[in-house]
């Protein structure tokens, strides 16, 4: 059996505790943790991340780049988004305990808690989970060209986006204090509210 791990070294590591390893905490309800090869030396191409949030929390838009990913849900329950961009449209599943979600490579998600304490588990097929986050798209993009690209005001837009002042990972922020407007200015669900990816309103697969 070949191998670039000599598993007779002392170095070889064979256990670890997640808890160990924080990848981020928005408080302490909402938090991530990881494992990869850095943390356990011995693994190949397989990493974790270990997901606790509570009711309404958005684990935000991204993709990852380099690995597909299996979400499991542990307890409580979400909502999984996926788009796919062979058909262009938005899939929406239902998790539950027991149930898994698999999402391919490169493929826009976003993972919206309906429970509290929700415990997920995602896993992936490569050393370490890379990420491209919706939030630094936004703020990195430079407004002039999104402006340009899209035909939109730009100081507008710079007023839109002015609120992400740093990769999110878990929504909405701290510190978000956006008002909700009436319904007859606002004709569909408010973000906010997060009614807007619940199942009974996408008709979430089960």
């Amino acid at each position: 059996m070949s191998s670039s791990i000599d598993y007779s070294l002392p170095t070889a590591q064979f256990v670890f505790d997640m808890k160990d390893s924080l990848f981020f905490k928005k408080d302490n309800r909402n938090y991530i943790n990881v494992t990869g090869v850095e943390q356990l030396n011995t693994l190949k191409n397989v990493s974790f991340l270990d997901i606790h949030l509570s009711k309404d929390n958005v684990i935000e838009p991204h993709y990852h780049q380099n690995a597909e990913e299996i979400v499991f849900c542990i307890s409580g329950s979400a909502l999984v988004s996926i788009l796919n961009p062979f058909t262009k449209q938005l899939q929406h599943y239902s998790l539950t305990p027991g149930k898994l979600v698999n999402i391919p490579r490169g493929w826009w998600h976003y993972e919206v808690a309906t429970a509290d304490s929700t415990h997920l588990f995602a896993i992936f097929d490569a050393p370490t989970p890379e990420i491209i986050l919706g939030s630094d798209l936004l703020s990195l993009t430079p407004p002039e060209i999104m402006a340009h690209t899209y035909c939109l005001d730009e100081n507008q837009w710079k007023r839109t986006i002015s609120p992400i002042k740093s990769s999110v990972i878990i929504g909405p922020p701290k510190d978000c204090r956006k008002t909700v407007p009436s319904q007859n200015q606002y004709p569909y669900p408010h973000p906010y509210q997060y009614q807007y990816p619940y199942q009974n309103y996408y008709g979430a697969q089960r």
